[in-house]
């Protein structure tokens, strides 16, 4: 028992306890029946209009920063190019770069990056001659940045071996509208290398095989294994013999080429190959080409006359 009872004062009253700390008013409701009858008509609100505008703009401007920054960082921050010669005065006129449709994810699968760079290191007493014919038909199928750059290790190059790609390219600053960059440093190397911003791609040591890689991206190549393996042995012999061999072998190498030629115009097919392109550019480069036999001579003669070995010639003089 309770020693006494007090009567209820609040009766039965229900008193609401808040769910949340504040509120807020809903800024959407005095527009919400405006956007509603907006996305009916198929409108866009203006404010939303400027926003994604103002996104577009940002991107667009973040995408060309990086770009600049890219092309900055191969004279600037890498360690194989401390001057960058295509700055210098360029001489010669400018040649026509063919734009192509060629799909390069086809052939090296998709990249994430917004350019595929093609780096070479090179000496300048040995100039890949082949290499840079290779780059001129790179360009008649590809939008290719091409740059020349020379390495601490060289204290000079003759000034046609910093033009040896072509004059600099007006757009050379918006990375963004070429699919491939080819990149050539003469530096200080036993042998030419070659790196490529493929994943897990070892640096390609040796004029041959980078040729050969870069080949790969004109033409599917021979469609058999002994057209291949012919390709092939030409590209060895003459850099191993014309190159790098005595007279003797020289003479023995020239004389294979003259009966093959007499045979076919071509190398290794009915038409250019690597063969040919690797194989002129050792005859020139090692003086036999005055004293060749009539085929060789004439075969010299249809390669000059294609026109994409005309900047390589000019280093031999």
């Amino acid at each position: 028992m309770s020693m006494y009872q007090v009567k209820s004062i609040s009766g039965d009253t229900k008193i609401d306890l808040p769910t949340c700390m504040y509120k807020l008013p809903n800024v959407h409701a005095s527009r919400s029946g405006s956007g509603e009858h907006a996305h009916q008509n198929g409108e866009v609100d203006p404010a939303v209009r400027a926003l994604e505008a103002r996104q577009d703009e940002i991107m667009q401007r973040l995408y060309e920063l990086k770009a600049a920054v890219e092309g900055l960082a191969k004279t600037v921050t890498t360690p194989d190019a401390d001057l960058d010669a295509t700055t210098l005065p360029q001489q010669g006129n400018a040649r026509t770069v063919l734009t192509g449709t060629a799909d390069l994810d086809s052939l090296l699968g998709k990249d994430p990056g917004a350019l595929r760079d093609i780096v070479i290191n090179a000496h300048p007493s040995r100039p890949p001659l082949s290499l840079l014919v290779l780059h001129s038909l790179l360009c008649q199928r590809y939008r290719v940045l091409s740059t020349v750059h020379v390495h601490s290790s060289i204290p000079a190059v003759p000034p046609e071996l910093l033009t040896c790609l072509g004059p600099r390219h007006t757009h050379s600053f918006a990375r963004q509208h070429f699919q491939l960059g080819f990149t050539l440093i003469w530096k200080d190397v036993p042998k030419t290398q070659m790196k490529f911003t493929v994943q897990k791609m070892c640096p390609v040591e040796g004029e041959g095989n980078v040729a050969r890689f870069l080949f790969s991206l004109l033409a599917p190549g021979p469609c058999d294994a002994a057209s291949a393996t012919l390709s092939d042995s030409w590209v060895d012999t003459a850099l191993f013999q014309l190159s790098e061999g005595g007279a003797k072998e020289r003479a023995v190498v020239l004389r294979a080429l003259n009966a093959a030629l007499g045979r076919s115009p071509w190398l290794a097919g009915p038409e250019l190959s690597l063969a040919d392109i690797v194989c002129a550019c050792c005859v020139h480069q090692s003086g036999s080409a005055p004293s060749a036999p009539p085929n060789v001579q004439r075969w010299l003669k249809s390669c000059e006359n294609l026109g994409h070995f005309g900047q390589a010639y000019t280093l031999l003089h």
